[in-house]
């Protein structure tokens, strides 16, 4: 696909994807949704690719949300199955992605982040779900994941009132993992390399037990995830001997994903 509004690039084992319509803050019309599937397609497909982190260009904007214009001129709220940003609804990624907030995320770029595992976020980011000021409602997860996250009367609060919410305040609530004064997208890198430090098989098991857990008992939990696909490659795997190898010889691990 001949990407026009968004940029991928592929460094080492990080696929790095930039939003870029920064003179419509980076809102999405039905053309960018078409492309950051496609985008996230490949990331998913590739065995080579351990590691997405999702930014906005621009010094103003991760995402706008929905592009309202194109809205208000043909009625349209399509998102791909995939769901809003190709993402939001794409629960079969094992694979962690960052959100490297560089600006304001409104409604839809709100619940885009929210889809990420971890939000690193500048100091002067803001995060509303403003929809219900617009007759509408957040239905790209944003109503299920951050109650998830900060708890019921705090989600109510932004929810009922779409009021913003400031980086810091984001921190505090519990859906913000860090902020930065400087450069957002280079934290974002560091702690990309944290995790690329680890075995990529470990960090995709542990992603989808922890995904799967939460909604069911720990002792179900426990019991299940010895039958999750992602926990099973990892025990099968060579990672799984260099892991213990490189310990035990007091050498980094030279990890080969599978």
């Amino acid at each position: 696909m001949d990407y026009r509004h968004i940029s991928v690039e592929r460094e080492g084992h990080l696929t790095l994807i930039t939003l870029q319509r920064p003179e419509a803050h980076n809102a999405l019309n039905y053309r960018a949704h078409e492309e950051l599937e496609h985008a996230f397609d490949a990331f998913a497909a590739d065995d080579q690719q351990w590691l997405a982190i999702l930014t906005g260009s621009g010094a103003k904007a991760f995402c706008a949300g929905h592009d309202l214009k194109q809205q208000a001129s043909d009625g349209s709220l399509t998102t791909p199955p995939s769901g809003f940003g190709g993402l939001s609804a794409r629960f079969d990624l094992h694979k962690p992605v960052i959100a490297a907030v560089n600006g304001v995320a409104m409604g839809g770029g709100f619940e885009l982040a929210l889809a990420c595992d971890i939000i690193v976020a500048s100091s002067n980011a803001q995060f509303a779900l403003p929809e219900a000021k617009v007759g509408l409602a957040a239905l790209a997860g944003g109503m299920q994941r951050l109650p998830a996250l900060i708890g019921l009367k705090r989600s109510m609060g932004m929810l009922l009132t779409g009021r913003r919410v400031t980086a810091s305040e984001g921190l505090s609530l519990g859906f913000v993992n860090e902020v930065v004064d400087g450069d957002v997208l280079l934290a974002a890198r560091r702690w990309a390399a944290e995790i690329l430090a680890c075995s990529p098989l470990s960090v995709r098991a542990t992603k989808q037990a922890v995904m799967r857990g939460v909604d069911v008992p720990v002792a179900q939990a426990l019991h299940e995830q010895w039958d999750y696909p992602q926990v099973q490659a990892m025990l099968a795997s060579q990672d799984a001997i260099e892991g213990p190898r490189a310990f035990a010889e007091k050498r980094p691990p030279n990890w080969l994903g599978y």
